[in-house]
């Protein structure tokens, strides 16, 4: 079914629509949460969350790309869970995956480093669509979906130091770009 038929669903507030989403996304919100949890049955646990609270948000909320939307939703929850999970201990995979990222953006709390979060994520984005196919998806596997560097070069069939190096240099050239577009790094 059509993204824009199922969103029409849950507007007439049809059940369908929850069963068309899990349908089409399921496995999708499942390998997001996945990623980040390691753990199947609390991936699982996320996609539901995530149905629940796509219920909740539309309407009003009108996602102009629905698969987006579920991501960002299921990777939240994914998040939460995880820190609830590890308040004490650490997914090393994970760690280290965001700790990679670090040299590139920073997060912050205040309303104006909100906005600018934004704005950071919207240059990441246009950074990420100039960028060669093959670039661009083992960035999104390895830092969207928190897939490990063993898992990437297996995908792709390229050698784990071949997919650092491609990670590393694309991280640099992003750092570059977001210098060059203002956003303090």
């Amino acid at each position: 079914m059509e993204d824009e038929k199922i969103i029409d669903l849950y507007f007439e507030r049809n059940e369908n629509a929850v069963a068309e989403t899990a349908l089409k996304y399921g496995s999708m919100l499942r390998a997001i949460a996945y990623g980040i949890l390691k753990n199947h049955r609390d991936s699982e646990e996320c996609e539901n969350d995530t149905y629940h609270i796509a219920w909740n948000k539309i309407p009003p909320e009108r996602p102009a790309y629905f698969p987006a939307f579920l991501g960002r939703i299921v990777r939240n929850i994914s998040f939460d869970k995880y820190d609830y999970n590890n308040a004490a201990k650490r997914n090393p995979d994970v760690e280290v995956s965001l700790s990679e990222l670090e040299n590139c953006i920073s997060a912050g709390n205040t309303t104006e480093q909100h906005y600018d979060c934004q704005r950071t994520a919207k240059h990441i984005s246009d950074f990420l669509r100039k960028q060669p196919i093959i670039k661009r998806t083992v960035f999104i596997r390895r830092y969207w979906y928190c897939d490990s560097i063993s898992d990437i070069a297996a995908q792709y069939k390229f050698s784990e130091s071949k997919v650092r190096s491609m990670l590393m240099r694309t991280r640099n050239e992003l750092k570059k770009y977001l210098e060059r577009q203002g956003v303090n790094v």
